[in-house]
């Protein structure tokens, strides 16, 4: 590649750059456009209360839509709309998406051709052969004149309003409050179209009974003669139908053309674990990692928000193109090296090594696995609460993605750790972790299957704070309480969210244990009965008396200054007591 080539590549990011102010104006048209469709959907509502009612409204809606201001916005906003969606399928380097981005795809490129009929008979109508397109004379056009046109129309405002609705969930889906109002945004994307359905099913069939009975006026029914404009309105839709052939067709003709060009424009993408692939340069290295099918985390589906993707670039940094304004901002949020960049965001323009930094083993099923369901009864367990020091300090500076991947991470690790000694995990809150021993069947001692998993997890932190040195302000630290007792165990909750859990006085010495660890600086404070139900080797530990609130003796307690003190403590084990 010549001088003048890597002059071209490092002027690409300005284009790129240019990203964020794209999606806010495809994001004003989109909006436009879903106001226009929303209100339509309104007006036709009213076909259930009468066809007066329908005609009141249309007069609303044509002072809104039908003004200057109006028809400038919306005509405005649907070519540039639809502008923008043609550059966004160009762009795309590849076509794998999931379902819902595909049917907004789809929808959005069906839509202009399904429209074209429906507005020469309506607005241009109007304004060249002057003939009013009221709701009666739609209506009957549509219901009684041509009833496949009546099924087109809609299907069109299913499509419009289902392409709408998606594009609203894209956009808000990762704002903290969609969650709890996502039911009512659902009740509203289907009563309205249903609504509106109903409203001019109801329309039709009055108009249905009206015209049977001769009962419609004659500016309902009258066709337009061929002297009203109709030459050009069939010239119009000939060319309408033709342009936007044109421009869908052409855009993929465009496509095909660029994809042999950069099969002869390759680039080599080497992995740290050893794989090498090769792509066309410009493609992004998450877009390699999934059309080769290696693995590579990518929380806010690579859009640049979170940094679960980020990659340390090993060879070919210096030929990169710089940041974009998006990539930027997030390393910026991380405190990144020169040498990491977003994996989304980063473009191969020339052969690079790059090694991602975030482990892809976890996944929701390992984090969170399904409990059994069982009856309720009192039974002796072993409580064990985790939870990590500092961690709101910790994780005050970081994304909420990555807050979310951290997070899984350290309950994947507590998880394993738990199930390996034949305990059950009850719950997840906030940074803390509460697991049960003895619950269900084991050949494992319950109260030595509690210290050994406690054993594994400060293992695995162990490991996780290697693994995440460059990422991690400070390791993990971990502060755990363990004791046994008596408890009432069963199937607690409602719904989907029925778990096995525990109940009584035992949880809660744990509980006080866990916070007793932190003040003591402590890796582990549990019960001296359940350390010697456990055969530990206490001999060269100091016991403490606590009290615990609840309860008019105090406790005796032992505390592990550390994983590997606790370990020399169970492997130098002494009778278990009965």
């Amino acid at each position: 590649m010549g001088p003048r080539d890597e002059r071209r590549d490092c002027r690409r990011p300005n284009i790129i750059s240019s990203s964020f102010s794209t999606r806010q104006v495809r994001l004003a048209s989109g909006l436009v456009l879903f106001s226009f469709v929303a209100t339509h959907l309104a007006n036709h509502a009213l076909g259930l209360v009468s066809l007066g009612a329908m005609e009141a409204g249309r007069g609303v809606f044509l002072t809104i839509w039908r003004s200057m201001p109006g028809t400038f916005a919306l005509y405005g906003a649907f070519v540039v709309h639809f502008a923008l969606a043609l550059r966004a399928i160009y762009s795309r380097r590849a076509w794998r998406m999931p379902v819902g981005e595909f049917a907004q795809l789809a929808f959005g490129l069906l839509l202009p051709f399904l429209l074209i009929d429906h507005v020469l008979g309506t607005r241009v109508l109007h304004e060249v052969a002057g003939i009013r397109d009221s709701y009666a004379r739609v209506i009957y056009n549509l219901w009684v004149v041509s009833p496949v046109g009546g099924v087109k129309q809609a299907l069109v405002l299913v499509i419009a309003w289902s392409h709408g609705c998606l594009g609203l969930y894209f956009w808000l889906r990762q704002r903290s409050w969609f969650a709890r109002y996502q039911p009512v945004f659902l009740a509203a994307a289907v009563l309205l179209p249903s609504l509106a359905l109903l409203g001019f099913i109801d329309a039709g069939q009055t108009i249905a009974r009206l015209a049977e009975k001769g009962g419609l006026d004659a500016s309902v029914t009258a066709m337009p003669a061929d002297g009203d404009g109709t030459a050009l309105i069939d010239t119009v839709r000939t060319a309408a139908y033709s342009i936007f052939a044109t421009l869908v067709g052409g855009l993929f003709v465009l496509r095909f053309l660029r994809y042999l060009r950069l099969r002869r424009n390759m680039v080599e993408i080497r992995y740290g674990a050893g794989q090498t692939v090769r792509v066309p340069r410009g493609f992004s290295v998450l877009e390699a990692s999934r059309r080769y099918g290696i693995p590579h985390n990518s929380t806010c589906g690579g859009k640049g928000r979170c940094s679960t993707c980020r990659v340390r670039v090993i060879e070919g940094l210096d030929r990169l193109p710089p940041p974009t304004e998006t990539e930027r901002k997030t390393l910026a949020r991380i405190n990144a090296g020169k040498n990491v960049r977003l994996a989304c965001q980063l473009r191969a323009m020339n052969d690079l090594t790059v090694i991602p930094l975030l482990s892809t083993a976890v996944t929701a099923a390992e984090v969170v696995p399904r409990l059994s369901v069982a009856p309720g009864r009192e039974q002796e367990v072993v409580v064990l609460f985790c939870d990590i020091r500092g961690f709101t300090k910790l994780v005050e500076a970081r994304l909420p993605f990555d807050v979310v991947f951290l997070l899984n991470r350290y309950f994947a690790v507590v998880g394993r750790a738990v199930e390996a000694e034949g305990g059950t995990l009850d719950k997840f809150v906030g940074d803390g972790v509460m697991a049960l021993f003895g619950v269900t069947p084991s050949a494992l001692d319950p109260c030595r299957g509690a210290f050994a998993a406690a054993v594994a997890i400060g293992e695995g932190i162990r490991e996780l704070n290697q693994e995440l040195a460059d990422e991690l302000r400070a390791p993990l630290r971990l502060a755990i309480g363990i004791h046994v007792g008596p408890a009432v165990v069963g199937a607690i909750g409602y719904g989907s969210a029925i778990g096995i859990t525990a109940i009584g006085d035992t949880v809660n010495i744990a509980s006080r244990l866990e916070g007793v660890a932190k003040e003591l600086d402590a890796y582990l404070v549990a019960s001296e009965r359940t350390a010697l139900r456990a055969g530990l080797d206490l001999s060269a530990k100091g016991k403490r008396r606590i009290d615990v609130r609840g309860r008019s003796v105090a406790l005796n307690v032992v505390a592990f200054d550390d994983m590997h003190d606790l370990s020399r403590s169970l492997d130098d084990e002494s009778e278990p007591l009965s």
